[in-house]
């Protein structure tokens, strides 16, 4: 069994399939944070052509917002980093992921577990059901550097609404 859910972007909609079965408390953690309206009126935050998009964590303005404990990483689950997966993005420590995801704009075989350096690496969620035009698009936005992050876009990249689809 799979949970659909629908990001509807400033650069068009995007639709994710989640693998609850492999990654089970990763997906109810995100299905939690859709449901509670979390990412409504975030933005993509961090883009880096090549290698991923990132968002759920920042309101415009690089205002971040509040988010729940951090979960265990699934990381072990069999799913690969592969390009147009979803994967929960973390700090350096390996169970800090919370609200914060990323799209992988192509294969990134060294997050994944067996080759990570910290042994650990991220993990993978679901994958693109439909959209890969919008994470294209959205991957080649001009970035820049803001309130001290950098591959910011430019100009805001918004996640304007998220739905768990039926």
């Amino acid at each position: 069994m799979s949970i659909k859910v629908r990001l509807q972007t400033s650069k068009g909609d995007i639709t994710l399939d989640l693998d609850d079965a492999k990654a089970p408390a990763t997906v109810a953690n995100f299905v939690e944070y859709v449901k509670a309206g979390h990412y409504d009126g975030t933005v993509f935050h961090r883009v880096i052509p090549g290698f991923m998009i990132q968002g759920g964590g920042f309101e415009p303005g690089m205002r971040q917002k509040p988010t729940r404990a951090p979960i265990q990483n699934e990381s072990a689950n069999g799913l690969t980093n592969d390009r147009y997966t979803i994967a929960m993005a973390r700090t350096s420590a390996p169970h800090s992921a919370s609200a914060q995801f990323f799209i992988n704009a192509t294969d990134n075989g060294f997050l994944n577990k067996a080759q990570a350096q910290d042994g650990w690496g991220y993990a993978v969620f679901g994958k693109l059901s439909a959209g890969a035009e919008v994470i294209d698009a959205i991957e080649k936005v001009k970035t820049g550097r803001s309130g001290g992050h950098a591959d910011v876009p430019v100009e805001d990249v918004l996640i304007q609404r998220a739905t768990v689809l039926d």
